[in-house]
């Protein structure tokens, strides 16, 4: 039996009232690539495009095709998504029972929250060039999962005070049949 999967070591007993396809998603190891279709939005100013740069997250509105690679362990994963205009790379590694994500120039912290709707991703912290952001510029964050069927859904959105939405993005994977 394979060692529980990061998001099972973060959640507990709560990762069972996860829908079973988020489920599914988050107890992938080794090496995956999935796809699906994804609609990106872009940065909604001129500041928003250029912390969109520094962050890697999609910086034009896109509809289409995405490919996304994972590699996955207990205690780190690479999530490698490729949008229809770009690619976006993240590490998230397990912290206690928050998951630390790499991105771009930025390292935010997240408490997770299941339901027998989905997953949210909660931040807690954000660093920006190493230094922590004041809670009053952090960024309000949706990151949310849901499953159903075969597909993972996804929505993700960062809007800071002052700036704007910085990153958009929504869609869904389809998942590898259950072993």
């Amino acid at each position: 039996m394979a060692e529980p999967s990061m998001y099972e070591r973060a959640l507990g007993a709560d990762f069972q009232r996860l829908p079973e396809a988020v489920q599914r998603f988050h107890r992938l190891q080794g090496a995956w690539t999935l796809t699906g279709e994804v609609e990106t939005e872009a940065p909604t100013t001129w500041l928003a495009r250029c912390l969109a740069w520094g962050l890697g997250t999609p910086r034009r509105a896109t509809r289409g095709a995405i490919r996304f690679e994972l590699l996955a362990s207990p205690t780190v994963e690479t999530w490698r998504r490729h949008f229809p205009a770009q690619s976006m790379q993240s590490t998230l590694r397990l912290q206690g029972r928050e998951l630390q994500e790499s991105l771009g120039l930025s390292r935010l912290r997240f408490r997770l929250a299941a339901s027998p709707q989905g997953l949210e991703m909660l931040l807690v912290e954000l660093h920006f060039l190493g230094l922590p952001c004041p809670r009053w510029l952090r960024p309000r964050i949706v990151a949310r999962e849901q499953g159903r069927g075969q597909r993972l859904h996804f929505e993700v959105s960062a809007d800071v005070p002052f700036i704007g939405r910085v990153a958009g993005y929504r869609g869904h994977l389809d998942l590898p049949e259950a072993p």
